[in-house]
């Protein structure tokens, strides 16, 4: 029988209740997305586990399943509004490049 750590037992009685929103790669992303549901009175908590057979860690976004429908619509919205302006920056810097090419120097 294995021991777990107390951390790892407390960590799990607080997302007893709870279900996964989003799974991510790394911890500052899913802090975001944890920040972004509780501005928005989502009570959000972030549990890691870890996969013994890839050796890789997976983070979860968790909430309370009542609450599971408006953070999904939250999340996708944050998406979108990132992809936008990913998009917008994108063609910035092309017509930045595209002006330095029509340039003389003479």
């Amino acid at each position: 029988m294995t021991k777990r750590s107390k951390k790892a037992q407390k960590s799990q009685a607080k997302v007893q209740g709870f279900v996964a929103v989003a799974f991510v790669e790394d911890l500052e992303q899913a802090g975001n997305y944890k920040a972004l549901l509780e501005v928005n009175d989502i009570p959000a908590a972030i549990s890691e586990q870890h996969e013994h057979s890839l050796a890789s860690k997976e983070i979860a976004v968790m909430v309370p399943e009542d609450f599971l429908d408006e953070a999904h619509v939250i999340i996708e919205s944050q998406h979108a509004y990132d992809d936008f302006y990913d998009l917008a920056l994108e063609d910035e810097r092309e017509a930045d490049f595209d002006s330095d090419l029509l340039e003389d120097d003479f």
